[in-house]
């Protein structure tokens, strides 16, 4: 009765084991399926926004539910947030920093003319949305799975009003296809960070994630979570799940990062990443 696409939850458990290392329990399950859809939707309107002229938008389906269901909704019935709706906020943001990848993703390698060539590269992408002529400074590294930085670089834009601009081409030859990634971060002309992102050049079931090891304490009305590895689509939930938070689901580098309680119970925090789903 919770799904009324007959053929749905075949479609979502094809994808998401093309995709992802295949779910062991129900709460997995959830977490990659949602997930599933925030980075298919993402790839798409970041593809949208940087071809800005050929392409003027992009509309999303559906914002919300009126009844407990499986669906495209980014908030449940209950007004809980999804993980597209996190992400949403991300790539629907004025300033829009983006990345276009070569990889695995973007290339056919015939398995059956092996060994085939997979170009690795990367190219920014500043969309601005604004009225207003945007400075931005973008800071990429190259790093292994443990959050080794092995290459460093920047970038400079100068995006006009309403208009999205294309850095140069960067290729990484030597990027190790299953072991390495890019972390970046976009800066404006105030020096304050307006953007964080990374990316892989494998599917994320083939990536050799390491354990991040993923900690959580609360400081007053933030959450502290720290990271000794790359931790990809870091979820925070509390034992009800009823979190609201200032941001979810956001790639880390090895560190740590402060996220905004917005309301819920902070008794009990959970973390996990992509590497726990398995």
């Amino acid at each position: 009765k919770h799904q009324r696409n007959n053929a749905a939850n075949g479609k979502i458990m094809n994808y998401m084991s093309a995709t992802f290392l295949y779910p062991t329990d129900f709460r997995t399950l959830i977490y990659a399926s949602q997930l599933l859809q925030a980075e298919a939707i993402k790839y798409g309107v970041e593809h949208f926004r940087r071809n800005r002229g050929r392409c003027m938008g992009a509309v999303v389906w559906q914002l919300n539910d009126c009844w407990p269901v499986a669906a495209w909704s980014s908030i449940d019935y209950t007004g809980r947030w999804k993980v597209v709706h996190y992400y949403a906020k991300r790539f629907f943001a004025p300033v829009l920093i983006s990345c276009e990848e070569e990889g695995l993703m973007t290339q056919d390698t015939n398995v059956n003319a092996e060994p085939f060539e997979v170009k690795k590269s990367i190219r920014f992408n500043v969309s601005n949305e604004t009225m207003k002529e945007q400075e931005i400074t973008i800071r990429w590294t190259l790093r292994s799975a443990d959050a080794k930085v092995l290459r460093t670089g920047f970038e400079t834009f100068t995006v006009p009003p309403l208009s999205a601009t294309y850095g140069v081409k960067t290729d990484l030859p030597d990027a190790d296809l299953y072991g390495d990634y890019v972390s970046y971060d976009g800066y404006d002309r105030d020096g304050k960070c307006i953007s964080h992102g990374s990316l892989i050049f494998s599917m994320p079931k083939h990536f050799r994630y390491q354990d991040p090891k993923l900690r959580v304490r609360v400081e007053g009305d933030e959450i502290v979570v720290s990271s000794e590895a790359y931790a990809k689509s870091v979820e925070i939930r509390n034992e009800d799940e009823t979190l609201l938070l200032e941001d979810n689901y956001f790639d880390m580098d090895n560190g740590e990062r402060r996220i905004r309680v917005i309301s819920g119970n902070t008794d009990k925090l959970y973390a996990r990443s992509v590497y726990d789903i398995r």
